[in-house]
Protein backbone atom coordinates (compact mmCIF):
# COMPACT_ATOMS: atom_id res chain seq x y z
CA UNK A 1 0.00 0.00 0.00
CA UNK A 2 1.75 3.64 -1.36
CA UNK A 3 2.45 6.07 1.58
CA UNK A 4 1.68 9.38 1.38
CA UNK A 5 3.84 10.91 3.86
CA UNK A 6 7.81 11.76 4.06
CA UNK A 7 9.79 8.75 4.59
CA UNK A 8 12.65 10.50 6.35
CA UNK A 9 13.53 13.04 8.38
CA UNK A 10 15.50 14.59 5.55
CA UNK A 11 12.13 14.63 3.73
CA UNK A 12 10.59 16.19 6.07
CA UNK A 13 12.37 19.24 6.24
CA UNK A 14 11.83 19.45 2.54
CA UNK A 15 8.52 19.64 2.26
CA UNK A 16 8.25 22.26 5.61
CA UNK A 17 11.17 24.23 3.83
CA UNK A 18 8.92 24.22 0.25
CA UNK A 19 5.95 24.91 2.53
CA UNK A 20 7.92 27.62 3.99
CA UNK A 21 9.99 29.41 1.45
CA UNK A 22 6.01 29.78 -0.97
CA UNK A 23 4.56 31.23 2.35
CA UNK A 24 7.22 33.95 3.30
CA UNK A 25 7.41 34.64 -0.73
CA UNK A 26 4.34 35.21 -0.63
CA UNK A 27 4.46 37.72 2.23
CA UNK A 28 7.52 39.36 0.28
CA UNK A 29 5.76 40.14 -2.94
CA UNK A 30 3.27 41.74 -0.74
CA UNK A 31 5.02 44.42 0.55
CA UNK A 32 4.96 47.69 -1.21
CA UNK A 33 9.03 49.20 -0.90
CA UNK A 34 11.01 51.52 -2.52
CA UNK A 35 8.59 52.94 -5.49
CA UNK A 36 6.15 50.14 -4.85
CA UNK A 37 6.46 47.03 -7.18
CA UNK A 38 3.62 48.32 -9.50
CA UNK A 39 5.76 51.72 -10.36
CA UNK A 40 9.18 50.14 -10.55
CA UNK A 41 7.40 47.34 -13.50
CA UNK A 42 5.72 50.60 -14.84
CA UNK A 43 9.00 52.50 -14.84
CA UNK A 44 10.85 49.59 -16.66
CA UNK A 45 8.22 49.06 -19.26
CA UNK A 46 7.27 52.62 -20.04
CA UNK A 47 12.02 53.06 -20.60
CA UNK A 48 11.36 50.28 -23.13
CA UNK A 49 9.63 51.95 -25.70
CA UNK A 50 12.20 55.40 -25.85
CA UNK A 51 15.03 53.02 -27.05
CA UNK A 52 16.25 52.93 -30.68
CA UNK A 53 14.68 50.57 -32.99
CA UNK A 54 18.25 48.57 -33.01
CA UNK A 55 17.59 48.18 -29.38
CA UNK A 56 13.76 47.57 -29.57
CA UNK A 57 13.97 44.58 -31.33
CA UNK A 58 15.57 42.74 -27.88
CA UNK A 59 13.96 44.95 -25.34
CA UNK A 60 10.39 44.97 -26.82
CA UNK A 61 10.67 40.69 -27.22
CA UNK A 62 12.12 40.65 -23.64
CA UNK A 63 9.61 43.55 -22.21
CA UNK A 64 7.90 41.15 -19.99
CA UNK A 65 10.82 39.65 -18.51
CA UNK A 66 12.04 43.55 -17.68
CA UNK A 67 9.20 44.19 -16.36
CA UNK A 68 8.61 41.33 -14.05
CA UNK A 69 11.93 41.52 -13.03
CA UNK A 70 12.33 45.27 -12.09
CA UNK A 71 11.23 43.91 -8.62
CA UNK A 72 14.61 41.34 -8.03
CA UNK A 73 16.50 43.90 -6.01
CA UNK A 74 13.50 44.44 -3.60
CA UNK A 75 13.47 40.87 -3.48
CA UNK A 76 16.96 40.40 -2.64
CA UNK A 77 17.33 43.07 -0.40
CA UNK A 78 15.51 41.44 2.69
CA UNK A 79 18.24 38.24 2.45
CA UNK A 80 21.39 39.44 0.79
CA UNK A 81 23.99 41.02 2.87
CA UNK A 82 25.17 43.97 1.46
CA UNK A 83 21.64 44.71 -0.99
CA UNK A 84 19.76 47.02 1.23
CA UNK A 85 22.76 49.69 0.78
CA UNK A 86 22.13 49.83 -3.03
CA UNK A 87 18.75 51.18 -3.13
CA UNK A 88 19.37 54.97 -0.58
CA UNK A 89 22.13 57.89 0.30
CA UNK A 90 21.76 59.28 3.89
CA UNK A 91 22.64 62.59 2.58
CA UNK A 92 21.78 64.70 5.71
CA UNK A 93 24.04 62.45 7.55
CA UNK A 94 27.23 64.58 5.74
CA UNK A 95 25.42 67.83 6.49
CA UNK A 96 24.03 70.61 3.88
CA UNK A 97 26.91 70.46 1.90
CA UNK A 98 26.64 66.64 1.33
CA UNK A 99 26.31 67.25 -2.47
CA UNK A 100 29.70 69.47 -2.96
CA UNK A 101 31.66 67.08 -0.42
CA UNK A 102 30.86 63.79 -1.49
CA UNK A 103 33.25 62.51 -4.33
CA UNK A 104 31.61 61.48 -7.62
CA UNK A 105 32.96 57.40 -8.09
CA UNK A 106 33.20 54.93 -5.55
CA UNK A 107 36.88 54.75 -4.96
CA UNK A 108 37.44 58.86 -4.03
CA UNK A 109 34.48 58.48 -1.84
CA UNK A 110 36.00 55.04 -0.07
CA UNK A 111 39.45 56.97 0.40
CA UNK A 112 37.30 60.02 1.99
CA UNK A 113 35.46 58.37 4.54
CA UNK A 114 36.12 54.89 4.88
CA UNK A 115 33.77 51.91 3.01
CA UNK A 116 31.67 51.03 6.21
CA UNK A 117 30.60 54.40 6.80
CA UNK A 118 29.85 55.04 3.04
CA UNK A 119 27.51 51.74 3.10
CA UNK A 120 26.12 52.20 6.25
CA UNK A 121 24.58 55.17 4.79
CA UNK A 122 23.74 54.31 1.45
CA UNK A 123 25.60 53.94 -2.09
CA UNK A 124 22.76 54.48 -4.93
CA UNK A 125 24.85 56.73 -6.70
CA UNK A 126 28.15 54.78 -6.66
CA UNK A 127 26.00 51.48 -7.16
CA UNK A 128 23.99 52.95 -10.20
CA UNK A 129 27.69 53.44 -11.99
CA UNK A 130 28.79 50.03 -11.22
CA UNK A 131 25.64 48.42 -12.76
CA UNK A 132 26.56 50.48 -15.99
CA UNK A 133 29.56 49.01 -16.13
CA UNK A 134 28.48 45.77 -15.47
CA UNK A 135 25.74 46.13 -18.30
CA UNK A 136 28.20 47.35 -20.75
CA UNK A 137 30.57 44.67 -20.76
CA UNK A 138 27.50 42.35 -20.75
CA UNK A 139 25.94 44.15 -23.86
CA UNK A 140 29.93 43.60 -25.55
CA UNK A 141 30.06 40.00 -24.83
CA UNK A 142 26.36 39.59 -26.48
CA UNK A 143 25.08 37.70 -23.20
CA UNK A 144 21.21 37.85 -23.82
CA UNK A 145 20.43 36.55 -19.84
CA UNK A 146 22.90 38.93 -18.03
CA UNK A 147 21.60 41.69 -20.61
CA UNK A 148 18.56 41.13 -19.24
CA UNK A 149 19.38 40.96 -15.58
CA UNK A 150 21.32 43.80 -15.63
CA UNK A 151 18.39 46.00 -17.54
CA UNK A 152 16.62 44.79 -15.39
CA UNK A 153 18.05 45.64 -11.84
CA UNK A 154 19.82 49.38 -13.29
CA UNK A 155 16.17 50.32 -14.13
CA UNK A 156 15.06 49.82 -10.22
CA UNK A 157 18.48 51.47 -8.67
CA UNK A 158 18.34 54.62 -10.92
CA UNK A 159 14.08 54.46 -9.93
CA UNK A 160 15.29 54.38 -6.46
CA UNK A 161 17.44 57.33 -7.15
CA UNK A 162 14.79 59.36 -7.96
CA UNK A 163 12.96 58.94 -4.66
CA UNK A 164 13.27 61.94 -2.32
CA UNK A 165 12.62 59.66 0.89
CA UNK A 166 15.64 57.42 -0.10
CA UNK A 167 17.90 60.54 0.23
CA UNK A 168 17.58 61.03 3.57
CA UNK A 169 17.61 59.33 7.40
CA UNK A 170 13.88 60.71 7.51
CA UNK A 171 13.25 57.62 4.98
CA UNK A 172 9.62 56.94 6.28
CA UNK A 173 9.03 59.88 8.25
CA UNK A 174 10.37 58.25 11.84
CA UNK A 175 11.86 61.05 13.11
CA UNK A 176 9.39 63.40 12.45
CA UNK A 177 6.20 61.24 13.82
CA UNK A 178 5.04 60.56 9.93
CA UNK A 179 5.60 56.63 10.08
CA UNK A 180 4.07 55.41 6.65
CA UNK A 181 4.86 58.64 4.25
CA UNK A 182 7.31 56.42 2.42
CA UNK A 183 4.92 53.93 0.64
CA UNK A 184 2.22 56.47 0.49
CA UNK A 185 4.44 58.87 -1.62
CA UNK A 186 5.60 56.16 -4.08
CA UNK A 187 3.15 53.17 -3.66
CA UNK A 188 -0.10 54.37 -3.05
CA UNK A 189 -0.37 57.98 -5.09
CA UNK A 190 1.30 56.26 -8.50
CA UNK A 191 -0.98 53.31 -8.53
CA UNK A 192 -4.07 55.69 -8.06
CA UNK A 193 -3.39 58.07 -10.21
CA UNK A 194 0.10 57.47 -12.35
CA UNK A 195 -2.45 56.02 -15.71
CA UNK A 196 -3.47 59.57 -16.30
CA UNK A 197 0.37 60.80 -16.08
CA UNK A 198 2.29 62.03 -19.34
CA UNK A 199 4.96 59.86 -19.82
CA UNK A 200 6.07 60.47 -23.37
CA UNK A 201 9.34 61.83 -23.48
CA UNK A 202 11.25 61.21 -26.87
CA UNK A 203 13.77 59.15 -28.27
CA UNK A 204 16.41 58.06 -25.46
CA UNK A 205 19.70 60.19 -25.58
CA UNK A 206 23.56 59.27 -24.80
CA UNK A 207 24.64 60.29 -21.91
CA UNK A 208 28.18 61.44 -21.62
CA UNK A 209 28.42 60.70 -17.86
CA UNK A 210 26.25 58.63 -16.34
CA UNK A 211 28.12 59.70 -12.51
CA UNK A 212 26.61 62.85 -13.34
CA UNK A 213 24.24 61.98 -14.09
CA UNK A 214 22.64 59.91 -11.29
CA UNK A 215 23.89 62.31 -8.93
CA UNK A 216 22.29 65.27 -10.61
CA UNK A 217 19.03 62.80 -10.36
CA UNK A 218 19.96 62.14 -6.61
CA UNK A 219 20.62 66.06 -5.87
CA UNK A 220 16.98 66.67 -7.80
CA UNK A 221 15.31 64.29 -5.48
CA UNK A 222 17.25 65.41 -2.40
CA UNK A 223 15.60 68.51 -3.08
CA UNK A 224 11.82 67.31 -2.87
CA UNK A 225 12.33 66.28 0.57
CA UNK A 226 11.27 69.20 2.17
CA UNK A 227 7.97 69.53 0.74
CA UNK A 228 7.32 65.46 0.40
CA UNK A 229 7.11 65.56 4.70
CA UNK A 230 5.94 69.36 5.27
CA UNK A 231 3.09 69.20 3.03
CA UNK A 232 1.97 65.97 4.88
CA UNK A 233 2.61 67.35 8.44
CA UNK A 234 0.68 70.64 7.08
CA UNK A 235 -2.68 68.48 5.74
CA UNK A 236 -2.44 66.56 8.51
CA UNK A 237 -3.44 69.51 10.55
CA UNK A 238 -6.58 69.45 8.80
CA UNK A 239 -7.62 66.50 8.96
CA UNK A 240 -9.12 64.72 12.29
CA UNK A 241 -7.59 60.69 12.14
CA UNK A 242 -10.61 59.04 10.98
CA UNK A 243 -10.65 61.32 7.40
CA UNK A 244 -6.94 60.98 7.16
CA UNK A 245 -7.01 57.18 7.38
CA UNK A 246 -9.07 53.96 5.80
CA UNK A 247 -8.89 50.32 6.30
CA UNK A 248 -8.48 48.54 3.36
CA UNK A 249 -7.73 44.48 2.72
CA UNK A 250 -4.05 43.77 1.06
CA UNK A 251 -3.83 40.05 0.85
CA UNK A 252 -6.89 39.20 3.10
CA UNK A 253 -5.50 41.17 5.78
CA UNK A 254 -7.26 44.28 7.23
CA UNK A 255 -4.25 47.30 6.50
CA UNK A 256 -4.61 50.99 7.73
CA UNK A 257 -3.87 53.42 4.80
CA UNK A 258 -4.34 57.42 3.85
CA UNK A 259 -7.78 57.60 3.03
CA UNK A 260 -9.04 58.80 -1.00
CA UNK A 261 -9.64 62.16 0.57
CA UNK A 262 -6.09 62.91 2.06
CA UNK A 263 -4.59 61.31 -1.16
CA UNK A 264 -6.04 63.26 -3.19
CA UNK A 265 -5.22 66.38 -1.49
CA UNK A 266 -1.89 65.66 -1.00
CA UNK A 267 -1.28 64.88 -4.51
CA UNK A 268 -3.34 68.01 -5.38
CA UNK A 269 -0.70 70.26 -3.35
CA UNK A 270 2.19 68.23 -4.45
CA UNK A 271 1.46 69.47 -7.89
CA UNK A 272 2.57 66.62 -10.09
CA UNK A 273 5.96 66.08 -8.45
CA UNK A 274 5.61 62.10 -8.19
CA UNK A 275 4.48 62.78 -11.89
CA UNK A 276 7.78 63.88 -12.55
CA UNK A 277 10.07 61.77 -10.71
CA UNK A 278 8.58 59.05 -12.10
CA UNK A 279 8.93 60.54 -15.90
CA UNK A 280 13.12 61.77 -14.57
CA UNK A 281 13.13 57.81 -13.73
CA UNK A 282 11.85 56.51 -17.01
CA UNK A 283 14.29 58.84 -18.86
CA UNK A 284 16.97 57.98 -17.08
CA UNK A 285 16.76 53.92 -17.24
CA UNK A 286 16.29 54.18 -20.85
CA UNK A 287 19.33 57.08 -21.15
CA UNK A 288 21.38 54.70 -19.63
CA UNK A 289 20.64 51.35 -21.23
CA UNK A 290 21.05 53.29 -24.63
CA UNK A 291 24.27 54.58 -23.19
CA UNK A 292 25.60 51.31 -22.18
CA UNK A 293 24.66 49.64 -25.76
CA UNK A 294 26.79 52.63 -27.51
CA UNK A 295 29.60 51.91 -25.01
CA UNK A 296 29.67 48.72 -26.21
CA UNK A 297 29.84 49.44 -29.81
CA UNK A 298 26.28 48.91 -30.34
CA UNK A 299 26.02 44.96 -30.96
CA UNK A 300 23.53 43.35 -33.06
CA UNK A 301 20.67 42.66 -30.10
CA UNK A 302 18.60 41.77 -33.56
CA UNK A 303 20.55 38.75 -33.73
CA UNK A 304 19.64 37.89 -29.57
CA UNK A 305 16.01 38.58 -29.79
CA UNK A 306 14.46 35.25 -30.28
CA UNK A 307 16.35 34.14 -26.67
CA UNK A 308 14.45 32.26 -24.56
CA UNK A 309 16.03 31.25 -20.45
CA UNK A 310 16.58 27.31 -21.15
CA UNK A 311 16.12 25.15 -18.29
CA UNK A 312 19.63 25.54 -17.12
CA UNK A 313 18.90 28.99 -16.78
CA UNK A 314 15.27 28.64 -15.40
CA UNK A 315 16.71 26.39 -12.56
CA UNK A 316 19.65 29.03 -11.88
CA UNK A 317 16.76 31.23 -11.70
CA UNK A 318 14.86 28.86 -9.03
CA UNK A 319 17.83 28.38 -6.86
CA UNK A 320 18.65 32.05 -6.96
CA UNK A 321 15.35 32.29 -5.24
CA UNK A 322 15.62 29.44 -3.08
CA UNK A 323 19.37 30.70 -1.79
CA UNK A 324 17.54 34.53 -0.76
CA UNK A 325 14.54 33.15 1.07
CA UNK A 326 17.25 30.17 2.90
CA UNK A 327 19.57 33.93 3.72
CA UNK A 328 16.31 35.45 4.68
CA UNK A 329 15.53 32.56 7.61
CA UNK A 330 19.31 32.29 8.17
CA UNK A 331 19.49 28.71 7.14
CA UNK A 332 23.02 29.18 5.91
CA UNK A 333 25.54 31.41 6.69
CA UNK A 334 25.47 34.85 5.31
CA UNK A 335 27.87 35.09 1.54
CA UNK A 336 29.99 37.99 1.77
CA UNK A 337 29.25 40.91 0.14
CA UNK A 338 31.42 41.10 -3.40
CA UNK A 339 33.54 44.48 -3.66
CA UNK A 340 32.43 47.25 -5.93
CA UNK A 341 33.84 48.11 -8.99
CA UNK A 342 33.73 51.25 -11.02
Amino acid sequence: MPSYFPNSTQQVRKTLLCILYSVVLSLLLSFQPKWGFWAHRHINRLAVYRLPIDMQYFYKKQIDFITENAVNPDRRRYAIVGEAERHFIDLDVYGDSALAILPLYWNQAKEKFGEDSLRRHGIVPWYVQTAVFQLTEAMRDRSPSRILRLSADLGHYVADANVPLHTTRNYNGQLTGQEGIHAFWESRIPERYAEGYEMWLGSAEYVESPAQAVWGAVAKAHAACDSVLRIEKELSEEFKPDRKYTFVERNRVLVRTYSDEFTARYATRLDGQVERQMRSSVQLVSDLWYTCWVNAGQPDLKALAGFKFDEVEKAKEAADQRSWLQRLLRIRPEADDAPMEN
